[in-house]
């Protein structure tokens, strides 16, 4: 999944990304209300995680923008107010979720996996085609049974193959959901993950190549 990290408070960002780029999302980050607006323009998102008191831009204007927009980005708020009032005024601006700090990250990360569940068309939690089976929750793959241990690129990857349920992913539709926007995409990085990805899985070749349009778990 692509998620944006949105937190004034930079050693608590880069903590949250770095948790979850090791769940295998693609994470961006920003440090200012006004830079999250910036990266919402221009990138789609699964999730956004937003703490409310930002500057720049405060979080919930933030917030009400992503739901004016009609963005499929699901949002969940962070914040250090335990109140319900300061909940609900939260779920009411159009958050999904609310987190309150201080919080554990394995908390964060299941509510962000669930919140990207719904962001999307409803997939089942554990995903299987081909002789593959992909738990995203537990980060396992198998295929015919045999425990597969795949790099959390390779993972991301795999996951969105599998979520098309055999339509054909591009290039670039894996570029945006499996690579932050620090990703070169003149690099031949999907092609070579593809490469490894393969080799993993072992024969028979199940992720097939649709010459000029990308690949898809055949």
């Amino acid at each position: 999944m692509r998620v944006l990290v949105v937190e004034d408070e930079p050693l608590l960002a880069d903590a949250i990304a770095e948790w979850l780029r090791a769940e295998a999302h693609a994470v961006d980050v920003a440090y200012d209300g006004g830079a999250a607006q910036e990266r919402l323009a221009v990138n789609d998102y699964d999730v956004v995680v937003l703490d409310r008191d930002l500057p720049v831009v405060h979080g919930d204007e933030v917030c009400r923008g992503i739901a004016a927009a009609g963005l499929p980005a699901r949002i969940l708020m962070l914040t250090a107010a335990a109140e319900i009032t300061d909940r609900v005024d939260g779920l009411g601006l159009g958050a999904d979720d609310y987190l309150t700090k201080p919080f554990a990250f394995p908390e964060l990360a299941a509510r962000v996996l669930a919140l990207g569940r719904r962001s999307r068309p409803a997939a089942p939690p554990v995903l299987r085609r081909a002789g593959i089976t992909l738990d995203p929750a537990r980060r396992e793959v198998f295929r015919d049974g045999r425990y597969v241990p795949l790099p959390k690129q390779q993972f991301a990857v795999l996951t969105e193959l599998l979520r098309a349920d055999g339509a054909v992913v591009s290039a670039e539709q894996l570029l945006e959901k499996a690579w932050d926007e620090h990703a070169d995409p003149f690099t031949g990085a999907v092609r070579l993950t593809i490469l490894k990805l393969r080799r993993k899985l072992g024969d028979p070749p199940v992720v097939e190549t649709v010459t000029g349009v990308g690949y898809r778990i055949s």
